[in-house]
């Protein structure tokens, strides 16, 4: 995906790495961190960075999440050529939620060969069940979506490597 940041009009690669419990590593141009995320009943959050915590909102748009941290604010946005390459093999492909719904049926478990276009997972929203499938062929990584389980449009379910 794309990072731009407010007041500023340079697109800056950003890509999540890993996700584990609270915690999440990213890439940010030729940066790596790793944060460690609170949710809060609000809907924001608290993201704590090298000991440092910042108080984190954000909000959907169609095309793209707006997030303030702190006295920042960012906008993120896919990125066609980071969804291509990593579909070409060169990183693990991310799996992502086209749109709000529940996980209905999951396909394959973690550590499973898949073949580009294989079924993952179905995903119910608005009535309809849409098979989610493989960008490519590869191992399941992760399978971070489990049955029953809500989603938003954007989150991570799975990555195939």
């Amino acid at each position: 995906m794309k990072l731009t940041r407010a007041g500023d009009s340079r697109e800056i690669d950003a890509e999540v790495i890993s996700r584990d419990g609270s915690t999440v590593r990213v890439r940010i141009g030729d940066r790596q961190l790793a944060a460690e995320f609170a949710p809060n009943a609000d809907g924001g959050g608290v993201l704590t960075i090298d000991g440092r915590r910042y108080p984190v909102f954000g909000a959907r748009r169609k095309d793209s999440i707006l997030v303030s941290v702190g006295p920042a604010s960012f906008e993120f946005k896919p990125a066609e050529a980071a969804s291509r390459r990593r579909a070409r093999g060169l990183a693990a492909a991310e799996i992502i939620a086209p749109m709000p719904g529940k996980v209905i049926r999951l396909l394959v478990k973690a550590g499973d060969a898949v073949e580009a276009g294989q079924g993952l997972m179905v995903v119910e929203a608005m009535k309809m069940q849409n098979e989610i499938r493989s960008p490519k062929s590869g191992k399941v990584e992760r399978l971070l979506a489990k049955e029953g389980q809500n989603v938003n449009a954007g989150d991570v379910l799975a990555w195939v490597e």
